[in-house]
């Protein structure tokens, strides 16, 4: 491959997508606040860098794979100072768009432009490399990503501006979040009714009511196993916070996800957060007192 793709953040996502880059040949490059993270990217077969800057200065493209606004503001000083001419980064998290563009503007200053491309799916499609990426930028940094996109996921959609990459990332966790606790109640349904969750699982995937989610999270909840996450709790929580701060300022309204949100935070509250999204069963479970 002709230039190096770097990696900052090497959580489930990021070491995922890492892995599945050099196995397809790309020389990557990563780092993480966790020393132990970078030690199982170069165990791998990347190279491991002891900063920010140092992925920066040795990479082409750079993809960000971060949890908050804080650290993004952190890493695109970092990246900034360490700009080269040829530098195209990637962000590709789940954050307000007023943070992603006060990025782009900062590395704009520097001759460096700021993608923003969040990704449809959790830690399971990352696994698999079957997530559905949403690209938004200019068509030439686009054109220069794709193979990476090709190889991260199942699908990638230029979908224009920068900015449009993560309208369409909240259109789609409205969706699971709400369809989170859907599949959730459904469950709770069955079994304060007496019927074998297994079986409510196996007949509702084949009729009209199933969705991806209920196909995804629908296992976990059969076998009330939620550890490893594939996308935690509070992970989800933020997101729709995030969703209806965006909703809100564009006048859209969000019915399911307000009556959604109070459940996800109460069942953090729980101390259920740690665990993957589909504990909200285990929530509901809990507190009508059902019995399996």
């Amino acid at each position: 491959m002709s230039e190096a793709i770097g990696v900052v953040g090497l959580g489930v996502m990021g070491s995922a997508m890492s892995g599945h880059l050099i196995e397809a040949g790309f020389d990557v490059v990563g780092y993480d606040l966790e020393p132990e993270k970078v030690t199982a990217l170069a165990e791998r077969g990347g190279t491991a860098a002891e900063s920010v800057g140092a992925v920066a200065e040795r990479s082409g493209i750079v993809l960000f794979s971060i949890p908050s606004v804080e650290a993004l503001d952190d890493i695109t000083e970092k990246v900034a100072s360490a700009a080269h001419p040829d530098l195209l980064v990637v962000e590709m998290g789940t954050l307000p768009l007023s943070a992603k563009t006060h990025a782009r503007d900062r590395l704009a200053e520097v001759g460096v432009e700021l993608m923003d491309v969040p990704v449809s799916g959790t830690g399971l499609q990352a696994a698999d490399a079957t997530l559905v990426v949403f690209a938004s930028g200019s068509e030439e940094a686009y054109r220069r990503a794709k193979p990476v996109f090709d190889v991260i996921g199942r699908s990638s959609y230029h979908l224009g501006e920068f900015g449009n990459g993560s309208i369409m990332k909240y259109i789609a966790n409205l969706l699971v979040s709400i369809h989170n606790l859907a599949t959730a109640e459904a469950h709770a349904l069955g079994i304060a009714a007496g019927l074998d969750p297994a079986l409510v699982q196996r007949v509702m995937s084949d009729g009209v009511g199933a969705s991806k989610i209920f196909d995804i999270r629908g296992p976990m909840m059969v076998a009330d196993e939620y550890d490893p996450p594939a996308a935690r709790l509070d992970i989800i929580l933020k997101d729709a916070r995030i969703i209806r701060d965006y909703a809100d300022e564009v006048g859209s309204p969000t019915p399911l996800l307000d009556a959604a949100i109070p459940l996800y935070e109460q069942s953090t509250a729980a101390g259920l957060g740690n665990l993957d999204a589909a504990a909200l069963c285990r929530y509901l479970e809990q507190t009508a007192g059902l019995k399996r």
